[in-house]
Order: C-alpha cells, then sequence, then structure tokens
C-alpha cells in the first residue's frame, strides 16, 4: 500500500491569542494570484498647465481600474454596507495587489459574534473572484490568505496611510 505523500504544513502569519475581531486599525495586502496585473494599470498625468517645457512638467500617478478592478472597487465599498462596525479609512487598487486599511468597531448590542478580519478578507475575495470568473472567466483570482499589520498607534497609521496613497508613483518608478 502507497503512503500518501504529506502535504506541507502552512505557518500561520497571525498572532496567536489575538482576537482579529476586536476594534482595531488593520493594514491589509491582497495578491492576484502568480501576481497577474488584472486589477489596473498605473498612468502618469501631468500636472497643471503652462508654457514651461513638457520634461518640466511635474506628473501625477494614478491607478486606471481594469474591469476585475471594478469589481474589486465595488466590494471593498460594500464591505461597509456588509458588515457593522466595519470601515475601510484607505484602499488602492494596484495591477497585481490592494492595500486596504481596515477600521474594526465592536458594535454593542450584536446577537451574532463580531466577523473576524479573515471573515471580512474572506468574503472580499470569494465576492469579487465570483463575479470575475463569471464575467472575464477569470479562475482562482487571489492566492491563498493575505498579509496584514495591526496598525499600533497614530504614527503607525499615519505611515500606513501614506504608503498607501504613494504606491502609484513608487510602482510606476519600479516598473519603469
Amino acid at each position: 500500500m502507497e503512503s500518501e505523500k504529506e502535504l506541507p504544513k502552512r505557518k500561520s502569519t497571525r498572532l496567536k491569542n489575538y482576537d482579529y475581531s476586536s476594534s482595531g486599525v488593520y493594514f491589509v495586502t491582497i495578491c492576484t494570484r502568480d501576481r497577474q496585473p488584472i486589477l489596473s494599470e498605473i498612468i502618469a498625468h501631468p500636472v497643471g498647465e503652462g508654457l514651461a517645457p513638457p520634461e518640466s512638467v511635474p506628473l501625477e500617478y494614478t491607478t486606471e481600474l481594469k474591469p476585475c478592478g471594478k469589481i474589486a472597487k465595488e466590494q471593498i465599498m460594500l464591505l461597509e454596507v456588509g458588515y457593522r462596525g466595519v470601515t475601510v479609512t484607505d484602499y488602492v487598487i494596484m495591477p497585481d495587489h490592494i492595500h486596504m486599511i481596515i477600521q474594526l468597531k465592536k458594535t454593542v448590542d450584536q446577537s451574532a459574534p463580531s466577523p473576524t478580519l479573515s471573515d471580512i478578507i474572506c468574503a472580499f475575495k470569494s465576492l469579487t473572484s465570483r463575479q470575475c470568473k463569471q464575467r472575464y472567466g477569470i479562475e482562482k483570482m487571489f492566492q491563498r490568505s493575505f498579509a496584514e499589520h495591526i496598525v499600533r498607534d497614530k504614527e503607525d497609521y499615519e505611515t500606513r496611510r501614506k504608503y498607501v496613497h504613494e504606491n502609484p508613483t513608487k510602482w510606476y518608478y519600479k516598473t519603469k
């Protein structure tokens, strides 16, 4: 009788003994499977007008959402509707990943247990993936799991927020 090949055990990236349904702010990164650039493109736009030579005109870098990126944006907006006590304070949809800053607030008089951060991200990924598969035939849209950082204080929050907003510019220069 052949012995079954044992699969490697995945190591959890979550903190042991931490309640991920507790009130707090979390910085989350979700990647597409095989880092496929299916969510957006980074576009450079000139800022301001005038007679300055083109090479001296400052540029602004923004994301232009592809169809699956538009679906992801819709689902991000629906998180606050689907989960009481959830606020997405900042997000950016990059070509192959999404960054979100999510605030969870435990609500009083809740008959059901508060959702965990994993519950919320799992629902987001599932709903986004299902729609992208139905509309565009994209199989297995996201990598398994997600990366998360528990925001510790105002300075940490501002650092993460700055990172979210500057990510398109960094991406543009990294790929050029």
